[in-house]
């Protein structure tokens, strides 16, 4: 499977098929998807996962779910427009519940339920509400791939530009799974390396293995095979001695959720990345969807941190034996993410529409650039 096959779902109105990315890189299943509540439970499970891609999952799986219904006489989207919005806004604020951190989630399922209001405003029937329902879930398909296109070139430009000397090839770190993976398409960090190394400026991306799950080592790791991307896979606590002792031009990771001073949470680890970053003088950037962004979040101390089960740390994954001793004084920790404070962010923040650059001071202008491009909310 080449990197542009990869696919984390397939969509046709009325189906959904999601990747079953807990199996990779052992097999490729996907599971079909009918209800909100299959969507809930794959969101929940990480089966699928990546912020853009729970979102455009939340929606296309609600969007399934009416569709096949909105027919049937017994249908819980009733038979005129209010029943349908009612029905619809309440499976929205369900699906919202399926993982906290991730805004891009919140964000969709805020835009959706204001088309659903409208739609319902205009009266009709519940077939008119849910298939002005589906066409926005579908629009968030292709917007999804649209704007992983635009950060992947955005930051392939400016990262070549500013961090790698002609003649030069890039060394990148990246953290976590942030590619086609974790989107509909290219990806957001990945697929600014996938950029790169499409313009045959990649000399190697070091991968690290990454928690919870090993999200790194399985799954970029696969995408970076598939693509045939020049990587080196490490542990993550191998990241600091990495840039001691290499030069790595960049640090380029994901996000799943951007406040509005440039704190930002992502997967676990990722402070760990930054302060070595930092140190070692390694520009360091985000990649993600203006989505991404929480337009209502003054700074990181907002950000809600999901804890994962214990067991992912106690037992194995495959096998689900306890490899970890057992007694009462023992206890585990396992948040998914951490919240990097922005001036940490020294390259700075890549989105669909440009980078949003550090001012001198290391502070970001957020608003000013959202508002410039159209994306204030």
């Amino acid at each position: 499977m080449s990197g542009d096959e990869l696919r984390s779902m397939v969509y046709e109105r009325g189906s959904l098929r999601l990747l079953d990315q807990t199996r990779i890189p052992l097999e490729t299943h996907y599971d079909d998807i009918k209800t909100s509540e299959d969507a809930w439970s794959a969101i929940r499970n990480m089966r699928v996962r990546g912020a853009p891609a729970i979102a455009v999952a939340a929606a296309l799986g609600l969007a399934v779910e009416a569709v096949n219904a909105v027919s049937s006489p017994s249908s819980p989207f009733g038979v005129d427009s209010s029943s349908a919005a009612k029905r619809l806004s309440e499976r929205l604020e369900y699906l919202d519940t399926s993982r906290p951190t991730a805004v891009n989630l919140h964000n969709a399922v805020r835009d959706l339920k204001a088309v659903v209001a409208e739609a319902a405003q205009a009266g009709g029937t519940a077939s008119d509400v849910v298939g002005k329902y589906v066409a926005a879930a579908e629009r968030m398909l292709q917007a999804d791939g649209e704007d992983n296109a635009g950060i992947s070139e955005h930051g392939s430009e400016h990262i070549l530009r500013t961090c790698v000397k002609a003649g030069e090839k890039a060394r990148i770190v990246t953290i976590c799974n942030t590619g086609a993976l974790a989107c509909t398409r290219y990806g957001t960090a990945l697929g600014v390396v996938r950029f790169v190394h499409k313009k045959d400026r990649l000399e190697q991306v070091f991968p690290l293995e990454t928690r919870p799950l090993n999200q790194g080592g399985r799954l970029t790791a696969f995408e970076c095979v598939a693509d045939k991307i020049p990587a080196t896979l490490i542990v993550d606590s191998a990241v600091g001695y990495l840039m001691q002792t290499r030069q790595i031009h960049a640090c380029i990771v994901g996000a799943d959720r951007v406040c509005m001073n440039g704190d930002f949470a992502n997967k676990i680890g990722t402070y760990n990345v930054a302060i070595a970053a930092k140190y070692h003088g390694v520009p360091f950037y985000v990649a993600s969807p203006v989505t991404t962004i929480d337009q209502g979040l003054a700074d990181g101390s907002g950000i809600p941190v999901e804890e994962r089960p214990t067991t992912e740390v106690t037992h194995n994954m495959q096998t689900k034996q306890r490899v970890v001793a057992e007694g009462e004084t023992l206890k585990v920790w396992n948040p998914a993410f951490d919240v990097c404070p922005h001036k940490l962010v020294t390259g700075g923040i890549v989105t669909e529409v440009g980078v949003i650059e550090p001012r001198p001071d290391g502070t970001f202008d957020i608003k000013s650039f959202l508002a410039k491009h159209g994306k204030a909310k």
